[in-house]
């Protein structure tokens, strides 16, 4: 059985790469053990750069490169060349993540982020929680 594509947005990948104790470390377990397989595109990769560039983080650059090097490679890469037919977000930075897991057609889009999940009802990928995404996850050892 293949393992979900998920589409992770920026502030749970922030969270499970920079905190390895954290509540959200289980994903980056996840990923590195085949359990998931995270989906990315140009724009939601270019999303994390500039994330882990955020000042209140104070990586240099070769922290920021491992980081990078800690997930990417875990990834399959979707082209999203033309831009998707989806409803309306509140949050126009949310619309990459979005894109990503309509033409992906993503098991899920795994977010704490309440304009995503205020969309729930009207997005055809079901959009989750990482706490509730867990849940799902089959039983095949720990993710902690």
């Amino acid at each position: 059985m293949s393992p979900p594509r998920i589409v992770i947005d920026t502030n749970v990948l922030l969270s499970s790469l920079l905190f390895h104790a954290g509540t959200l470390s289980w994903i980056r377990a996840a990923w590195q053990a085949r359990r998931i397989c995270p989906l990315v595109s140009r724009e939601t990769t270019n999303e994390l750069i500039r994330a882990l560039g955020y000042p209140k983080f104070n990586l240099i650059d070769g922290e920021r490169d491992d980081l990078l090097a800690d997930y990417l490679p875990w990834c399959e890469t979707v082209i999203v060349s033309t831009p998707a037919e989806i409803p309306q977000c509140r949050d126009p930075f949310d619309r990459p993540f979005l894109e990503l897991a309509l033409v992906a057609q993503a098991d899920a889009l795994v977010t704490g982020d309440k304009d995503l999940l205020a969309m729930v009802k009207d997005f055809p990928v079901p959009i989750i929680t990482a706490r509730a995404f867990r849940k799902h996850l089959p039983t095949e050892g720990r993710l902690d």
